[in-house]
Order: structure tokens, then sequence, then C-alpha cells
């Protein structure tokens, strides 16, 4: 492999690889100010930019790895329900036939992104909720716990995918599973926004954090009106990928 393949392959998994070789050279040289350090800087500069880069990779496939995970339990949950159900979802079943398709076209982008790393889909189960599949309303509240942790489970990787075109491909399924989270709630006839962490019949866990009221500063400070309830409703919170997998673990997601 020449120095210009070299450089072409590194680019392609860091996209600051030129800038960054520049820094470490420069860097390198006028410390070390000899004709050895020269002959050296390259060499050393490469091995520390590679080994940046793919460890930088390992953490995006760890990310995506993680958000496959949460789409297999979406896809599978209402693939199996729009099967098996026998509670009648009346006019209702073509939004969820709609959310299935969703859910599953975000499976399939993942599982290609990822190729031979993508995890293999877990063994679910839904016996935390026996009636999930014979109670219309059981379901809801089981659709509305799932899309509520999607959208707090996705915000709170963004930060790990900075600067990464991974990170636009990702706010484009949380965008799209906070829909999902807003349709399922108006099914429920219930609020469209999370207000305080009020759990509506959900497992509280997925709404913990939520009755935050700082963003930097105390939001209620900031003009008159602004009860605890406007600030939780206007601000949505992101979950720990620590917190997600205790929520979704009684699945069968580990």
């Amino acid at each position: 492999m020449n120095i210009f393949q070299l450089f072409s392959d590194i680019e392609s998994v860091d996209a600051d690889a030129p800038e960054k070789l520049s820094f470490y050279s420069r860097r390198f040289f006028l410390r070390k100010g000899s004709k050895a350090a020269t002959a050296v800087a390259l060499p050393v500069a490469l091995a520390s930019i590679t080994q940046e880069a793919f460890a930088q990779s390992t953490e995006v496939q760890e990310v995506l790895n993680f958000a496959l995970k949460l789409e297999y339990l979406e896809e599978d949950f209402y693939k199996k329900a729009l099967a098996e159900a026998t509670f009648n979802f009346g006019a209702d079943r073509p939004v969820f036939e709609q959310i299935h398709k969703h859910e599953a076209s975000h499976v399939k982008l993942l599982q290609t992104a990822l190729g031979a790393a993508a995890a293999p889909k877990p063994a679910l189960k839904y016996d935390a909720f026996p009636d999930v599949f014979t109670n219309y309303q059981t379901f809801l509240i089981v659709a509305q716990a799932f899309e509520d942790t999607g959208v707090r489970a996705y915000k709170g990787q963004a930060p790990k995918l900075y600067k990464l075109p991974e990170l636009t491909t990702a706010l484009q399924i949380h965008a799209v599973e906070a829909r999902h989270a807003a349709e399922v709630r108006r099914l429920r006839e219930g609020r469209v926004w999370v207000t305080k962490n009020e759990s509506d019949g959900a497992p509280a866990a997925v709404y913990a954090g939520e009755e935050n009221t700082i963003q930097k500063v105390d939001v209620r400070t900031l003009g008159p009106g602004f009860s605890d309830i406007v600030v939780t409703e206007a601000f949505d919170e992101p979950l720990t990928k620590e917190a997600v997998l205790e929520i979704v673990k009684p699945f069968g997601v580990a």
C-alpha cells in the first residue's frame, strides 16, 4: 500500500486526518528539531491518527448497535402485535402498520451500516406485560414507553457522534421516533408531550429526570408563567445508555 492510499483509507474513517497529520508532524518536528525527527515524525503521526480513527470507529459501532437493539425491539413488538393480537385495532391499525414499516426500515439501515459488526437480534419477550397483546390499552402504554425511551436514547447518544456523518442519520431516526411517540400519546387521548416526569401508566423509569427545569439556567426564572409544567414540557431530557438498558432488559434486550 502506498502512502497516498494509506491517507485515503485513514481519511475515510476520520475526515479530520489531514489536519491532524499536519499538527502531529509539526509538533514532533519542533520538539525534536533534527533530521532524525523528520525521519520518524510521519510514521509516528500516522500511527497516532490511525489508532484514534479506529478507536472512534469502534465507538461508532457501539452506538449504532445500541440503536439497532432498540429498533429490533420496536420492530418486533409492532410486527407481533399486528400478527397475533386478539384485540381489535379498529381505525388505528393503519397507524401501527405504518409505524412498523418505519421501524423495519430503521433496522435494515442500521444493519447495512454495521455490516458484519451488526449485533444479532435478541430473543425478545413481553411477559413483563402479560396482556399486552390481548388488551389494546396495555398495548398503547407499552408502545408509548418504547417510543419515548427511543427518543431519549437517541438524544443521549448524539454527543458520541459529534462531527460524524452518522449523527445526521441518528437525528433523522430520532425525529421519526418522536413523531411515533406523539401519535401513540394522541391515540391514548393524552398530551402529546411529556409533562414533568408523569408516566401516564408507563414504567416510571422511562420518564426519570424529565422533571428537570435547568437548561444551563433555571428556565422558570426567565419569564412570567414559566411553571414547572411549561418548562418540563418545553425541554425533553436525554437518557444514558445504562438507564435505557435497564428499561428494556425485561424485554430480553441485554
